[in-house]
């Protein structure tokens, strides 16, 4: 994957000839599209979809070139160093395009937008429009997203941690290995959301259906499951630890051996499942 980010580099900066301080400006970009790449694929993200949300976030290549002028050496003509520059921009640009912590965004439209990595803890996000959107890893911790919508969003590998997000849709969402700790999830639905690895720790799910999902490797510690409902759900390889699952409505779901064994010790209603 370097060598590809190199080459997408190489086409970007062709039309610019071999000016001065290319190779430095080159050098520093690869290293930051390298980690971008990097923590993408830590999301879970999949080569391909990982390497275009990288280069979908490089930006116009002639904004960098406005700042870096073509000059003698590794100097330019404000007398800061390409790596003092591009290091300028790229946190110019984070701060821009990612840090959205303890900002009012009520009533929002963020839908069909790349915001991988973004920060929106402890913000406004009441009523918001999310759908479709790239958050890949994105932080929402104590964040108020109440009544907003994230339908078919990304949200792999995100941290919703300790906020509100009361009949928040996340309806045909990817919630790979998200977390959820300490978070108030009364009415929130997960219609035909991916939720495998996800974890629900400390949480509120009273009333919350995850009717006819498909759960695998799930993890539920800690959580209220008050009328919390499975029913034809598929659980594999689901943890239901210190929960009181005995209240939750299992109902024609279909689970495996260990799934089974740990609701049976938490003496959870089991009279119609079906054990694989």
């Amino acid at each position: 994957m370097n060598d590809k980010l190199k080459q997408f580099l190489d086409s970007a900066f062709k039309p610019y000839g071999n000016f001065p301080a290319r190779k430095d400006v080159e050098q520093e970009l690869l290293a930051n599209l390298t980690e971008k790449y990097s923590d993408l694929k830590a999301g879970g993200k999949s080569d391909e979809e990982a390497y275009q949300a990288t280069i979908d976030s490089f930006g116009d290549v002639s904004e960098i070139m406005d700042q870096v002028k073509p000059a003698t050496g590794n100097q330019v003509q404000d007398g800061r160093s390409v790596h003092k520059i591009l290091k300028d921009s790229f946190k110019q640009a984070k701060r821009s395009k990612s840090k959205f912590s303890m900002v009012e965004m009520k009533q929002s439209d963020l839908s069909e937008t790349n915001l991988a990595g973004a920060d929106f803890n402890f913000a406004e996000l009441r009523e918001s429009n999310f759908d479709g959107s790239d958050l890949t890893g994105a932080k929402f911790r104590a964040a108020d997203m109440r009544g907003s919508s994230f339908k078919g969003a990304c949200l792999s590998g995100a941290k919703l941690d300790g906020c509100d997000v009361s009949e928040v849709s996340f309806t045909e969402a990817n919630l790979t290995n998200a977390q959820f700790k300490a978070a108030a999830l009364k009415g929130a639905t997960f219609n035909g959301a991916k939720l495998d690895g996800a974890t629900f720790g400390w949480s509120d799910l009273r009333d919350v259906s995850f009717e006819n999902q498909t759960l695998n490797g799930t993890y539920f510690e800690a959580s209220s499951l008050k009328n919390t409902s499975f029913k034809n759900a598929v659980l594999s390889d689901v943890t239901f630890h210190h929960c009181e699952a005995k209240h939750a409505n299992f109902d024609g779901a279909t689970m495996d051996k260990v799934t089974y064994a740990l609701l049976k010790g938490a003496k959870a209603k089991l009279d119609n499942v079906e054990v694989q």
